[in-house]
């Protein structure tokens, strides 16, 4: 097989990629307050009344923003 150096730099940088992608999914994340607790979050029994925005708008008509409760 042929090997030129654009060849060895070209697989070097794969392999860097590879390693990086692998390290970031096997590393252990920092902890975050907001994010591992769920603190500020709405309680599960409230969490079902959400609402829904609908934009409506057709070409020539003034658009509309209306908002919907569950």
């Amino acid at each position: 097989m042929n090997w030129n150096w654009q060849t060895i730099i070209s697989l070097i940088i794969v392999a860097l990629a590879a390693t990086g992608l692998l390290w970031s999914k096997f590393r252990r994340r920092k902890f975050n307050f907001h994010r591992d607790t769920h603190c500020g979050c709405a309680p599960p029994d409230q969490s079902s009344t959400h609402q829904s925005i609908v934009f409506h708008a057709r070409k020539g008509e003034r658009p509309q923003v209306i908002i919907k409760k569950k």
